[in-house]
């Protein structure tokens, strides 16, 4: 016999989806049919599957240690301990500074990206077991490109990663960029158009005009300083798609130093060349957090910022001090 109680991360879903979860071997048929004789009790009593859980309800399975083990797949993805760049740490919320090269999130199978590294890290420090792993999985809520640096915000808990997805959909965190463009930029602008992804290439056009698979965006920006042949920009995302800086930038003829994707060629081999540079300037520097009530008050109105990478500050400092 194996007895549950449901926590925090646990509770607020159907009993049978987190069966399916914790005996995430077994066919559902099982599931259902182990309900109906009785051997999977909650609190008591038995139970349907379709019910709402709550913190500290107790769910028994009177099944054999052999049958438990048998649909029960262990966790082996997480991997060894890895140091991050904490800015910012409570029992919900982890805000971190992304290094460049780093995936926010996996693409393939046998990816490492920031979710593992940050599994790895709350699992170290004892604030989540393997076990409680196979029914809640922290995440990441914001995403950056492989090589772009910067403010990444995971959910510890599922109130983290409920909270955090409500405040980005409602486009109420605001997120400063900073890069350093190809040529010569003075004023504040807001520049719009419609982004169109193609999946298969992974890269993005950006066109005046709407299309039946085309979003519309919006991009600020702010030059900080300008030189004759380079400016170091502030941009502010108003709206958040796949690579709609750098393409939008691009766009409007002052590609970022770095991006072989949307860049300049002969510039981004210079720097290379120069530098070592093989990664886009831009940096996810700063996020100012709105008046917030409920778990995640205690962000309210703070401002978080992340330090730029050290080939970021070494450029910057080469063209403009």
């Amino acid at each position: 016999m194996k007895k549950i109680l449901v926590n925090k991360n646990q509770a607020g879903q159907r009993l049978d989806k987190l069966l399916f979860k914790i005996l995430n071997n077994a066919p559902k048929s099982f599931i259902y049919k182990m309900l109906r004789k009785k051997n999977i009790v909650l609190n008591g009593k038995k139970a349907e599957g379709s019910e709402i859980v709550r913190q500290d309800d107790e769910i028994k399975l009177y099944l054999s240690d052999e049958t438990i083990n048998k649909f029960t797949a262990p966790i082996t993805s997480v991997i060894t301990h890895c140091e991050l760049d904490i800015i910012y740490e409570d029992d919900n919320v982890l805000i971190l500074n992304k290094p460049i090269g780093v995936l926010s999130q996996k693409a393939k199978e046998n990816d490492i990206s920031m979710v593992e590294y940050i599994i790895s890290y709350i699992i170290s420090s004892n604030q989540i077991t393997k076990d409680e792993l196979l029914s809640f999985k922290p995440g990441i809520c914001n995403r950056l490109d492989r090589n772009t640096s910067g403010i990444l915000i995971a959910g510890k808990t599922l109130v983290g990663l409920q909270e955090m997805a409500r405040i980005l959909r409602e486009k109420r965190l605001d997120k400063y960029y900073l890069c350093i463009v190809k040529g010569k930029l003075s004023d504040v602008k807001t520049i719009t158009g419609y982004l169109f992804k193609d999946k298969n290439s992974n890269k993005v056009t950006i066109s005046s005009y709407k299309t039946d698979k085309s979003d519309y965006i919006v991009t600020q920006y702010e030059p900080l300083i300008c030189g004759d042949n380079y400016t170091l920009l502030q941009v502010k995302l108003i709206t958040g798609k796949s690579h709609q800086i750098r393409a939008h930038l691009a766009g409007i003829g002052h590609p970022i130093i770095g991006d072989y994707k949307y860049g300049d060629r002969v510039v981004n081999d210079y720097f290379e060349k120069e530098y070592g540079l093989k990664a886009q300037l831009l940096h996810s520097y700063r996020c100012v957090f709105p008046q917030l009530s409920g778990p995640l008050s205690n962000l309210s109105e703070k401002i978080f910022e992340a330090t730029e990478p050290k080939v970021f500050r070494t450029i910057r400092n080469a063209l403009f001090d």
